[in-house]
C-alpha cells in the first residue's frame, strides 16, 4: 500500500461556478458579442463543461453559426469530441443546421471525422433524412462507401431509420 493519497480536484467556489455556467450559456445562446469579449480576455476557446461538450461543440449543436465562425477564428479544435464521442460537425448534422455545417467544414472540419461507434456526419445526416446536408458533405468529399463500427453505410443507416430520401440519395451517390 502507497503512502501517496490520491490527488483531490480542488472545491470550486459559488462564483467560479457561475461564471463557468455564464460562459457555456453564452455558447448554448449563440451569444457572439460576450463570448467575443471574453475570448479577447484569454477564455481558452476549448473550455470543456463537465458532460466534455466544448463551446464550439455547443454553439454548433445549437445552430449558432456566427458563435461557431467566431469560436474556430479563435482557435476553437472543431474536432474536438464531447464525452459521448460527437464531434461539433456530427452534431450541426444532426440538428440540421446547413449554415452551421457550412462554417465547420469551411473552418476545418473533417468531413470523414468519426464519432464513437465510427459514424460519420454523413451517416449522422443520412439517418435523419438531412437531405440538404447530406447533399453538401458529398460535395465536399464525405465517403459514402464509409462504415461504422457495425459495418453499416450512410446508406444502410438511413434505410434503418426510415429515411427514405437520405437512403435514395446515398444509393444514387453510390
Amino acid at each position: 500500500m502507497s503512502d501517496e493519497t490520491p490527488k483531490q480536484r480542488p472545491e470550486l467556489d459559488e462564483e467560479t461556478i457561475a461564471f463557468a455556467q455564464r460562459v457555456f450559456q453564452h455558447a448554448r445562446a449563440g451569444q457572439v458579442q460576450e463570448l467575443g469579449d471574453m475570448l479577447g480576455m484569454g477564455l481558452p476557446p476549448n473550455l470543456r463543461n463537465e458532460k466534455g461538450d466544448s463551446l464550439l461543440m455547443l454553439a454548433s449543436y445549437h445552430g449558432h453559426a456566427e458563435a461557431v465562425r467566431l469560436l474556430l477564428e479563435h482557435g476553437a479544435d472543431p474536432e474536438l469530441a464531447n464525452d459521448r464521442g460527437q464531434t461539433p460537425l456530427a452534431g450541426a448534422a444532426f440538428k440540421g443546421d446547413i449554415a452551421t455545417v457550412h462554417v465547420l467544414l469551411d473552418g476545418g472540419a473533417d468531413v470523414n471525422g468519426r464519432s464513437d461507434g465510427g459514424k460519420t456526419p454523413l451517416m449522422v445526416a443520412a439517418m435523419f433524412n438531412r437531405v440538404e446536408i447530406v447533399e453538401t458533405l458529398l460535395a465536399r468529399g464525405a465517403d459514402v462507401q464509409a462504415c461504422d463500427a457495425g459495418g453499416l453505410t450512410a446508406e444502410a443507416l438511413a434505410s434503418a431509420m426510415g429515411a427514405a430520401e437520405a437512403a435514395e440519395l446515398m444509393e444514387r451517390s453510390a
